[in-house]
């Protein structure tokens, strides 16, 4: 979901009229199609990187309870400080993007990262299997992820070594 329908939502509950009147104006904008190429154009968006560790500095979002099937806290958290509290560890957390300063404490295992569109992020790639032809015969890669965020890694790990990528679906044809 991105930022701004995020906002929208927010907007929706605190005054209905106005969440609808800045939705519609929201989809007749987004739904303009330019002349020409264009590759950039996209709704903001922010993914959530379940298996990576929370650390200082993190944008998190505040899981659901576990076994709730309500929607979890759509908002985003800055981590400012981790520390143990009896046997768990427990983020300080402070809103971003606030009109009045807010703050939350979480237990780390109810949070989830966050890195949202053209956010710098480092190579973590998981292995989760390998296909082995032997000697030096040519092999493939298959990468699981968002585009964007696995191009941005692999121009870390991968620099110079890639003759090809296929990415399926095209990438911002508004297919996702």
């Amino acid at each position: 979901m991105s930022r701004l329908t995020d906002l929208i939502a927010e907007a929706k509950a605190k005054d209905p009229q106005m969440g609808a009147d800045l939705e519609r104006e929201f989809r007749a904008l987004s739904s303009r199609l330019p002349f020409g190429l264009n590759f950039e154009r996209h709704r903001p968006e922010a993914v959530e990187l379940p298996q990576r560790p929370v650390r200082k500095g993190d944008k998190v979002r505040v899981l659901p309870e576990r076994g709730s099937t309500l929607k979890g806290d759509p908002r985003l958290w800055l981590v400012t400080r981790i520390h143990k509290q009896d046997a768990d560890r427990v983020a300080e957390l402070a809103l971003l993007d606030a009109n009045e300063p807010e703050t939350l404490t979480a237990a780390v295992d109810d949070l989830v990262v966050v890195v949202e569109f053209r956010d710098t992020i480092y190579p973590g790639l998981i292995a989760t299997g390998k296909v082995e032809r032997g000697g030096d015969k040519l092999y493939h890669t298959v990468i699981n992820g968002e585009n964007y965020h696995v191009l941005k890694a692999l121009t870390f790990t991968h620099r110079g070594k890639v003759d090809a990528i296929y990415i399926d679906p095209p990438y911002r044809l508004g297919l996702e």
